[in-house]
């Protein structure tokens, strides 16, 4: 209520003095406070919820019957990466808000690592005018560490003006847990300026412990989404910070940590995806998905509920939203039971945004040159791609099913003429990562464990966090003709098998995201992801090009390469191919 006509508007209605713009009759409606259903008339004046009417006896301009659905309050996403959708600002919204999120706090630090701070600018602008209501933190690590090259770098005096931003809520995932723990002066410069704009600083802190756990958390780091078991969860709960159960394409946490929520703790949890593609959003949904899972591992549907509303409004400050009540907005779902969630209709404002899983009217996508696509490699060839080896006794970044970690793994590999070759009987490959933003020439070479692949080479320009290019394969031709074929459409994904393209998808926002509808999107990736399991022999259950994209973040455990070669997030520091014996 910014202004005093609308305020004496809603209270005109309130009081019975006006009639409501819009009335939604023969609803169950869901008081989040006292944990319980009841019916009543909801009056809505200018997109604000202004009463509860006498049921059926509500007065409005135009009247809804809900049928005797449940009517719930907006579902917020509280840590999510649009680019890892693949898709516009414009387009992520006409995903989600058809499932029921109505609010997403998002984190634009793919983005922003390739093109800086346009990157965020570029984000508010497309949702300005969205049904999604889109809410932005500051990235705090670009470059995610200093051990790899990214496209930009923001620094601790860039982020104090971009907080001051209405539509920005604090400071992006922490990712620099060393750093903060150590004290380093630009770590809390950045800190400090999320606190001194009275900003939430987001967590990041995977399988830290102890007295480095009571560091990360003595600065004022509110939230965790990387918890992989129960006790992480709770040694962060007693540390004051909200955890934020998350169900992404690639990472599957809320079953793992639902067993932790307990009555006690409940106020402190929450939901999100962080990353999660439009296939998954499209068959699956979206938060409304975690509270599906949630409710049907056992959890009450109103406890579920909450964690999806008024738990992350309050975490983040969001006093206008996650409840349904006079005064707040008039964002709000009716939902067709307690067991699906499968959302009949969506309201943002007061207004009928989706209707049967879809948009009343889409959002249109805009073209935006500040994000243009950017591939800047020098001197690669598939020499290049050589992995030199002193010993056949090597680590190995091994996969973990389920997880973006890994594991410090280990092999005796085939080594010929002092040159790694690959060998059918083990479930080995090349992998590679080929510095994409500053022509540096740098190209880190590994080997990876666990993928399946049997043959030919797949890349993309979504590497995790730095958005170098990643390619991994069986031979070095492949791998070559992959990398050159992303150079030539300016980023995105290919699989390569003898000498052949398979099948590509260009992605020309920054390497990351496309201009195409989600729809499309989701059969482009399809069509990857059948090629990588059929003709390359990726395991089934592994999501090939999410998995390939976790594999240069270096600030998950255990091991992962950059394009300045294989490093050991355990220690935060870079590690030999060979193991001294």
């Amino acid at each position: 209520m910014n202004t005093k006509s609308h305020m004496k508007h809603v209270l005109d209605v309130a009081s019975g003095r006006a009639r409501a713009d819009v009335c939604i009759t023969g609803a169950k409606i869901l008081d989040v406070y006292n944990k319980e259903f009841f019916e009543a008339d909801l009056l809505i004046a200018d997109g604000t919820i202004a009463a509860f009417g006498e049921a059926g006896k509500g007065e409005a301009d135009r009247i809804v019957d809900a049928g005797g659905r449940y009517l719930l309050p907006g579902f917020i996403d509280c840590h999510v990466h649009i680019e890892s959708s693949h898709a516009t600002p414009e387009e992520f919204s006409n995903l989600v808000v058809p499932c029921g999120t109505t609010t997403a706090i998002c984190d634009p630090h793919e983005l922003c690592n390739v093109t800086g701070l346009d990157g965020l600018s570029y984000m508010l602008d497309a949702t300005e005018g969205t049904a999604l209501q889109a809410f932005f933190m500051v990235p705090s690590c670009v470059p995610a560490t200093s051990f790899e090259h990214s496209g930009a770098k923001i620094g601790a005096k860039d982020v104090a003006e971009p907080l001051t931003h209405p539509r920005v809520l604090g400071l992006g995932e922490m990712m620099n847990y060393p750093g903060v723990i150590a004290a380093d002066d630009e770590v809390l410069e950045k800190i400090l300026a999320a606190r001194a704009a009275g900003k939430v600083v987001d967590g990041h802190s995977p399988e830290i412990i102890d007295r480095p756990l009571d560091a990360y958390a003595s600065v004022g780091i509110l939230t965790e989404h990387e918890c992989e078991s129960v006790k992480e969860m709770h040694e962060r709960i007693r540390r004051g910070m909200h955890i934020l159960l998350r169900e992404g394409s690639a990472s599957h946490n809320v079953l793992t940590l639902l067993g932790g929520v307990t009555p006690a703790n409940i106020r402190r949890c929450c939901f999100c995806t962080d990353d999660r593609q439009p296939k998954s959003i499209l068959e699956e949904g979206h938060i409304n998905n975690n509270v599906r899972l949630a409710v049907g591992a056992g959890l009450d549907p109103i406890e579920a509920i909450c964690m999806a509303t008024i738990n992350s409004s309050d975490c983040y400050n969001l006093k206008d939203r996650g409840a349904i009540a006079p005064g707040l907005r008039a964002d709000f779902v009716l939902a067709d039971d307690l067991v699906d969630f499968a959302m009949h209709q969506v309201y943002v404002g007061g207004t009928l945004v989706a209707e049967d899983g879809e948009m009343i009217k889409s959002s249109m996508v805009r073209r935006d040159e500040r994000v243009a696509s950017r591939i800047n490699i020098r001197d690669f060839s598939a020499k290049r791609l050589a992995l030199t080896l002193a010993s056949d006794h090597v680590r190995i970044i091994t996969l973990v099913e389920g997880s973006v970690a890994t594991d410090a793994g280990s092999a005796h590999v085939t080594v010929t003429d002092g040159v790694w070759v690959y060998n059918k009987d083990q479930d080995i490959v090349k992998i590679a990562v080929v510095e994409r933003h500053k022509g540096t020439g740098n190209v880190g070479v590994a080997l990876l464990g666990g993928l399946g692949m049997k043959a030919g080479a797949m890349a993309t320009t979504v590497g995790h966090d730095s958005h170098n290019l990643i390619v991994c394969g069986t031979n070095d031709g492949d791998m070559a003709l992959a990398v050159e074929h992303l150079r030539s459409i300016g980023g995105g994904m290919v699989i390569i098998k003898d000498g052949t393209i398979l099948t590509s998808f260009a992605q020309p926002i920054a390497g990351l995201m496309s201009y195409e509808e989600g729809a499309a999107i989701a059969r482009a990736l399809e069509e990857l992801h059948h090629l990588a399991h059929s003709e390359l022999g990726v395991h089934p259950s592994i999501d090939p090009f999410m998995t390939l994209g976790f594999m240069a973040l270096p600030v998950i455990p255990s091991y992962k390469l950059t394009d300045m070669g294989l490093f050991d997030v355990r220690i935060f520091d870079f590690v030999p191919m060979e193991i001294s014996t």
